[in-house]
């Protein structure tokens, strides 16, 4: 799949694209996506919530959500579900077309949204803290993304800029190749791959 075949590399958080909500009650700061044009079928952004608001329904795709900054967000389910995300990282995953209102527990929070479309990709979510060095291997059909929490770390052999808090890597799909990722901190690690079938 060409798609997680996109070049390996270390996205600094200064790069990512910022850009108004239509409904004007927040911010997206685009991470990646791929394809970089036309549809895309997997996305990385963080949120910046600042009112109460609704979600913007995305059908076919899965989504989870992490909360980066912030007191809490309350998330309302049209079937009547309630779920609260609170410090530190707490997560969720749901689907897309779900109705859902976004309440703020106490003031702005920053929100990591990992979204993929269900029938191409898989995607696993992992959030570990990162003491010493930590491996990821990729293969022709598995890609990872890395956002580094908090701390420092550097890639072992300097295959890959170093990277600071906010930022992220993506470790293409292609040949088994072994990433050793070394420092101090906390980070999430996505791994993606196709789904079995699927174009």
């Amino acid at each position: 799949m060409n798609l997680l075949n996109s070049p390996s590399r270390v996205i600094p958080s200064a790069d990512y694209h910022r850009e108004r909500w239509r409904n004007g009650l927040g911010w997206t700061r685009e991470i990646l996506r791929l394809p970089e044009q036309g549809d895309w079928q997997l996305r990385l952004s963080i949120a910046e919530i600042e009112q109460d608001a609704a979600f913007s329904a995305f059908p076919g795709v899965e989504r989870e959500l992490v909360l980066l900054q912030g007191e809490g967000l309350r998330l309302r389910f049209a079937d009547g579900r309630c779920e609260t995300l609170l410090p530190p990282y707490q997560r969720l995953r749901f689907a897309g077309e779900e109705t859902i209102h976004g309440e703020l527990v106490d003031g702005l929070t920053q929100d990591f949204n990992l979204m993929w479309r269900r029938d191409a990709l898989q995607a696993e979510l992992l959030h570990r803290p990162l003491v010493g060095s930590m491996l990821f291997f990729t293969e022709p059909q598995a890609a990872w993304a890395i956002h580094l929490l908090a701390g420092q770390a550097e890639f072992e052999g300097g295959v890959l800029p170093a990277m600071a808090a906010g930022d992220t890597a993506w470790l293409r799909a292609g040949e088994r190749q072994r990433f050793a990722l070394t420092g101090g901190g906390e980070l999430l690690a996505i791994r993606v791959t196709p789904v079995v079938g699927a174009a």
